[in-house]
């Protein structure tokens, strides 16, 4: 169509080009001439579709075409025209509006032809006069503005061939986005909202009711593919998704009305979006009552919303319960009766107001030729007995456009034309200046209402949310339900009154359209392959996330310090766990500890009251009572591995276990030693026992328990054990625990322990088959036994076990060490003490020995 265009430019410049040297301009082709006019100082043109459509002709192409034979009078642009009349007349009338100054109109009829709507408008730019001039065959625009016309698509070609001239264009009903495009249409204006915000506020509405799943039906022209592609825009930032978007004509085949319908059927969502105008979906009516397509919830555009003919026609209440946008009712004093008084017509155009008259009331002036009607016309038959589609006043706010345009024009003029109790000038104002000046007018009705232009050359957005409901009247009653204002915040701008509201079907809840039903809270929504966004699975979420809306797209990850609570709907503290004095574990790993202090303190008591007696002599009781007190404090320190770990408490528990169990175990060694020195004594000229007597034998602890001291006090000082959350063992659970800090410093500890037991046992059992006096090395052989294999098998049950049970092994090795020295080498000597007290004799020790 574009293209068409531009070639008619291209011819019409050759045109003139080639015929600019010329004395007279010679009109091309056949002249079209209006179907209403009147004289005036300034003329206003109008393009209408006084007809709907024409006569299909077989064009030969031999011979020129002849003119378009309209048919189906349009009562809806009678309406129209007739408003533009009514506010011709008041203004001509008016003593302050251009007084002085007569305003007179070309109306045209399109035919419902976009090719005819362009030729008119040429018409309007040009005159259908042959003209005498004695230079080129340029002029002045024959009309100071055009009103009209009421589809988009006619206006774009409209205003795409005037643009360059910059002839104003005025249109009532012309809603389709693209004519916003200034670089595209820069003289057209229109008193009526672009599409861009009906077809966000549309989405806008459906999404307020919750409807995520929606078909789509739309006009196949620039008005419905355009509105169409920004709904769906839109509609895809708010979430919502069409299953179809389908184009209908109503000059379809039937073969492809019927894949329409089969789309329809088939389909999965309950609500549809018609995108449509009137005579679009007077059509589809018919073939939804044929197909049987009935209890879809319709959302509907202004072009058919508040149509009285379309709600007449719905017979089966296939609309009922419709929602949508229709354009704010307003009032304009003395429009009813005027449109309703068609006699003045005759005066403007005798042949239209003769087919409209006879159109109305079913009758003819003369019936010689025609068998339709067989009632002669009188002239004098009534409105006011009349129930049609003239008569009705639905579209109030359509007219109002109409009358406001006019105005418009008006008030530019009378400010351009220096009015003041009479005007300066009559004369036509060249386009430009005039077209620069009407975007800025600014005025008020005589009703109240502002009218000015924006940017764009457009009303200000305003819609009603309209409801059809079930009336008593012959077709459904349109009740606003809300409000729509694009001026006001994007929270603001959509109120609806929901309690208001009758539903398709006559449900009493609002109609659930979606594609997957809502995730709760505790999942995410995951689209599922090959399907839009608004078709999903509901995931649940992982452990440790949760999701605490419903429709969440993502789950959300708990604070490391958090866990998710079993519906994954909030965060939940993680439960801490540590070793406590409270549990069952604890509490038997301290009377094991306590219990094993009792029993070292009752043998030092049984040791310290049998001092004196050979069997406690003959074993170093100096050594024995030191012993005796080490493992006192190995029992006791494996009670700081138990409780809350604190940042004093784990330095101490490893320091005091490493420096009391080198203690312990230096006074083992001690005793080893004496053992070997004491034999090598008793071997004739052997003086050994002067180099391991008593003071030796206390420095020999005292300095392996320094240089464990010193491995301790490196450690504290370097990188020091401290409380550490464990967060990775157990995602659920915060399992405190004492770090080591420094690994080095840890197993230093560690390891020098495991030097000194390994040296020990060495030395112990290698003094195994002494004389029988000095079996203690036996007895410190199979403690140190006890002792490596504890700590050995220690090591792997340490770094595998979970949690807590990692404190319980290393509180069990400590015990279990400690019982094995504690039994093993002093178990025997109270046996003797206390049960074989015969045996605690030097005479009986001394027989022995001599005996082996």
């Amino acid at each position: 169509m574009e293209s068409f265009f531009a070639l008619m430019h291209v011819v019409m410049t050759i045109i003139t080009f080639t015929r600019a040297n010329e004395t007279v301009c010679t009109l091309q082709g056949q002249p079209v001439y209006p179907k209403l006019w009147k004289d005036g100082d300034i003329i206003i043109g109008g393009v209408f579709s006084f007809h709907s459509s024409w006569e299909i002709r077989q064009i030969t192409y031999s011979v020129t075409p002849p003119p378009l034979n309209c048919i189906s009078l349009n009562y809806r642009d009678f309406q129209y025209v007739q408003s533009m009349l009514f506010a011709v007349e008041e203004i001509n009338n008016s003593s302050t509006l251009l007084p002085g100054v007569s305003l007179g109109y070309k109306i045209y009829d399109t035919c419902g032809s976009m090719a005819m709507a362009v030729r008119v408008t040429m018409a309007l730019a040009n005159g259908h006069e042959n003209a005498s001039s004695a230079g080129p065959c340029t002029k002045q625009a024959y009309v100071q503005t055009i009103l009209g016309d009421t589809t988009s698509s006619a206006c774009m070609a409209m205003a795409k061939t005037i643009g360059p001239f910059k002839l104003p264009m005025i249109s009532h009903y012309a809603t389709c986005e693209c004519l916003s495009d200034k670089t595209k249409y820069p003289s057209f204006l229109r008193t009526i909202t672009s599409d861009y915000y009906q077809s966000r506020a549309l989405a806008e509405l459906v999404r307020h009711f919750g409807w995520t799943w929606v078909g789509a039906i739309r006009t196949d022209d620039d008005y419905g593919n355009n509105g169409m592609a920004t709904f769906t825009k839109m509609a895809e930032q708010m979430g919502i998704c069409l299953e179809y978007s389908l184009p209908f004509f109503r000059t379809y085949p039937e073969d492809k009305v019927i894949r329409i319908i089969e789309q329809i059927k088939s389909s999965t969502s309950r609500v549809i979006v018609g995108f449509l105008v009137h005579w679009d979906l007077e059509v589809l009516l018919h073939k939804f009552v044929e197909y049987n397509i009935t209890g879809y919830q319709w959302v509907g555009t202004e072009g058919w919303i508040s149509d009285s003919v379309i709600a007449s026609m719905d017979k089966h209440h296939i609309l009922q319960g419709a929602v949508g946008l229709a354009i704010p009712k307003t009032q304009v004093t003395g429009l009813k009766e005027f449109i309703l008084d068609i006699k003045p017509l005759k005066s403007s155009g005798s042949v239209i107001f003769t087919e409209l008259w006879e159109a109305l009331f079913q009758c003819k002036y003369s019936t010689k030729n025609d068998s339709r009607f067989t009632t002669p016309c009188t002239g004098k038959e009534e409105l006011s007995q009349m129930q049609n589609t003239f008569t009705d006043m639905s579209l109030m706010p359509i007219f109002s456009n109409v009358y406001k345009g006019v105005y418009a024009v008006a008030h530019t003029l009378h400010n351009l034309l220096g009015c003041k109790e009479k005007c300066a000038s009559k004369k036509q104002l060249d386009p430009l200046t005039f077209l620069t000046h009407l975007q800025k007018v600014r005025f008020k009705t005589k009703d109240g209402e502002e009218v000015y232009f924006d940017e764009n050359g457009e009303a200000v957005a305003k819609y009603e949310v309209i409801n059809w409901q079930p009336s008593k009247k012959k077709h459904d009653e349109f009740v606003t339900v809300g409000l729509y204002d694009a001026s006001l915040p994007v929270k603001d701008c959509l109120a609806v009154n929901m309690d208001s509201i009758v539903w398709a079907n006559n449900v009493t809840k609002v109609p659930v359209s979606v594609c997957s039903e809502s995730c709760p809270p505790g999942t995410r929504k995951a689209v599922k392959k090959g399907k839009p966004i608004c078709c999903y699975d509901c995931i649940p979420c992982t452990e440790g996330e949760i999701s605490n809306t419903t429709d969440s797209v993502t789950c959300l990850r708990c604070h490391q310090d958090f866990w998710s609570n079993l519906q994954k709907d909030g965060c939940v503290e993680k439960e801490t766990e540590f070793l406590s004095f409270e549990e069952i574990m604890g509490i038997l790993l301290t009377m094991i500890s306590i219990v094993g202090t009792f029993i070292t303190m009752i043998i030092a008591v049984i040791f310290f009251k049998y001092k004196n007696t050979p069997i406690v002599k003959a074993n170093n009781s100096e050594l024995s009572f030191l012993l005796l007190f080490s493992l006192m404090l190995c029992f006791l320190c494996s009670l700081t591995f138990i409780g809350r770990p604190t940042e004093w408490s784990c330095m101490l528990r490893h320091t005091a276990f490493g420096i009391t169990f080198v203690l312990c175990i230096s006074c083992v060694l001690g005793k080893t030693v004496v053992v070997l020195m004491a034999f090598r004594a008793t071997l004739p000229g052997s003086n050994v026992m002067k180099w391991f007597g008593p003071p030796q034998q206390r420095l020999s602890v005292l300095g392996f328990t320094l240089i464990q001291v010193l491995i301790c006090v490196l450690w504290l000082t370097i990188s020091p054990p401290f409380p550490f959350k464990n967060l990775n063992y157990v995602k659920e659970k915060i399992i405190l625990e004492c770090d080591v800090g420094s690994s080095i410093g840890f197993w230093a500890v560690l390891g020098y322990i495991g030097l000194l037991a390994l040296l020990c046992f060495i030395l112990a059992f290698l003094a195994r088959k002494l004389p029988d006096k000095f079996n203690e090395a036996k007895f410190i052989t199979f403690s140190m036994l006890i002792f490596c294999a504890v700590w050995i098998a220690f090591i792997p049950a340490y770094v595998s076990s979970p949690g807590k049970f990692t404190v319980a092994v290393e509180i069990f090795a400590i015990l279990a060490s400690s019982f094995g020295l504690l039994f093993c080498i002093f178990l025997p000597k109270c046996y003797v003490i206390l049960l074989k007290p015969e045996k605690n004799s030097k005479k009986h020790m001394m027989g022995k020995m001599a005996s082996n």
